[in-house]
């Protein structure tokens, strides 16, 4: 049969295994080790804070476009070449970046990085499980599931630690000779399962593209910029946004009535893989949302550096590590993966609750350890679990296809998750400054020995009386606004470990395979 004679054994799938799993890491860490280093770029480039957040924007836009029609690229140009070729566009945008001298430049070099970089995600994933013989594919996701889940957390420490010891230009850099070995290991070992007759130029579904990416792009510009830019009060969030839908409507009418679409969105009329679609959006909300916030309350909250912020994360992602092969053997003994699913989940949600009720204006980095851990395991316990749950019932072509999807609304999962959050925090911090204000009453014998006390301690050190009371005012407002964005970071772990506890009963209820046996003969 056609898949076996894709499965490998001993170096061979060593090597193809190891290969994969960089390439995925590499697309994987790119997306978060340049946020560490938006300072020093901004500074080298002249740009502005909203101008060099494009270099964050342009590789996801870029990501998220070709996702979904890496299957189909795979059957045109055989799975080796297209990936060898994604490698090498990858590499060869990492030196450009490198070496762009303006702003638009490297924002232009960042999005074609994206491009080469969306593909390394899918398709190593294929690659992976094929060289595995159906029993032991369960193994296989959760050896590819530790580039998932540890690339972003493995991209700000990384970062951070070039940046202060080299320059800005080394993150892209360290791409180059990872990229070269990779390419000359792929076109060397890897193997492109047949296809069928390629399409001509006229019958590929150009419109189809155009359509995807508009809505897609589109969508991505809106996610990313629109907290920044004030949502639709801004006219061009308020364009892309109808565009996001219109190109979104007819990308779907177009591909269902299309006869060679360039994406199978008849695929999802499997439940398994529709509830593994969701599932991945979730994970990636839940997964790039955290790794979000917790940097951002350490490093503008409680003053820790970018390395300190990063540092704090690997515990966790050592953890995910740990598990996954545990995962792997639990899913090829037959335990159900929607009860993984559901432990996974409540154990994200423990996290986060966790969260809720330490964080303070001064916590401690020793109050992070477990709660950390705890993130961890309920990471370790979702991808592979979610990954084989999605793809059990699908057979042949259809499991590039159903990859494809929950590559995307993994990463778009992630993209509505970091605009959420960012929009939500803004809007509470607000909510409660105005409450914390409100209830500072100068009458109150609290407030005023409390204002008395500090305007002593300032004349105690040379200011006169009205300067004194004029610096205590202003300290007790810088109290105010550090407890409301405390108490804005509470509300996000709150409800973000809520979300994820009320899906519980929800996963339970979906019919999965007791046994996760992938038989991905064209998965891309």
């Amino acid at each position: 049969m056609q898949q076996e004679s894709l499965v490998e054994y001993g170096a061979r799938r060593v090597i193809i295994t190891i290969t994969a799993i960089f390439c995925a890491l590499l697309e994987i860490v790119d997306t978060t080790i340049v946020n560490v280093a938006l300072n020093d770029m901004r500074g080298n480039m002249g740009a502005t804070l909203s101008e060099i957040g494009w270099v964050i924007t342009a590789y996801a836009i870029g990501n998220v476009i070709i996702v979904p029609m890496t299957s189909w690229l795979s059957q045109q140009f055989g799975r080796r070449n297209y990936f060898a070729v994604s490698i090498v566009i990858f590499t060869i945008s990492s030196f450009l970046c490198g070496n762009a001298t303006a702003m638009w430049e490297l924002v232009l070099f960042r999005f074609i990085q994206g491009l080469g970089g969306g593909a390394l995600l899918v398709t190593s994933q294929t690659i992976i499980t094929e060289s595995y013989p159906p029993e032991k594919r369960g193994m296989a996701q959760a050896i590819y599931g530790l580039g998932v889940i540890i690339g972003p957390t493995l991209g700000p420490p990384l970062g951070g630690y070039i940046v202060d010891n080299y320059s800005w230009p080394y993150i892209f850099y360290i791409n180059i000779p990872i990229g070269v070995i990779a390419t000359l290991l792929t076109l060397q070992f890897v193997r492109s399962p047949k296809y069928g007759e390629k399409k001509s130029a006229s019958e590929i579904d150009w419109l189809g593209i155009g359509l995807l990416a508009i809505g897609v792009g589109a969508l991505q510009y809106v996610l990313e910029r629109g907290q920044e830019d004030d949502w639709f009060n801004d006219s061009t969030i308020l364009i892309l946004g109808i565009a996001a839908v219109l190109g979104f409507f007819f990308f779907i009418w177009r591909e269902l009535s299309y006869k060679n679409p360039i994406v199978e969105l008849r695929v999802l009329g499997n439940g398994n893989l529709r509830a593994g679609t969701l599932l991945s959006f979730l994970m990636g909300f839940g997964l790039y949302g955290s790794t979000f916030i917790i940097p951002l309350y350490t490093q503008s909250t409680l003053g820790w550096t970018a390395t300190q912020s990063g540092m704090l994360m690997i515990p966790a992602a050592l953890t995910t590590a740990f598990m996954m092969p545990f995962i792997g053997k639990m899913l090829e003994k037959g335990i159900p993966q929607q009860y993984l699913v559901a432990l996974g989940m409540f154990l994200f949600f423990v996290f986060c609750f966790w969260g809720y009720k330490i964080i303070t204006p001064d916590t401690g980095s020793e109050a992070f350890f477990w709660m950390l851990i705890v993130r961890g395991v309920g990471m370790g316990m979702l991808f592979i679990p979610i990954t084989t749950l999605s793809l059990s019932t699908l057979k042949g072509q259809q499991i590039g296809q159903g990859a494809a999807f929950t590559g995307m609304m993994r990463q778009l999962g992630g993209s509505f998750g970091v605009a959420l959050i960012t929009t939500f925090v803004s809007r509470r911090n607000e909510l409660h400054r105005v409450d914390l204000v409100s209830k500072l009453d100068t009458n109150d014998p609290d407030v005023m020995n409390r204002v008395s006390g500090m305007t002593a301690n300032f004349v105690a050190k040379g200011m006169d009386a009205k300067r004194a009371a004029g610096s205590a005012y202003q300290a007790l407002e810088y109290s105010v606004m550090k407890q409301s964005v405390v108490m804005s970071y509470m509300d996000v772990f709150l409800y973000l470990g809520l979300m994820f506890l009320i899906c519980v009963p929800f996963v339970l209820m979906v019919k999965g395979s007791r046994k996760a046996k992938l038989d991905p003969s064209a998965m891309h």
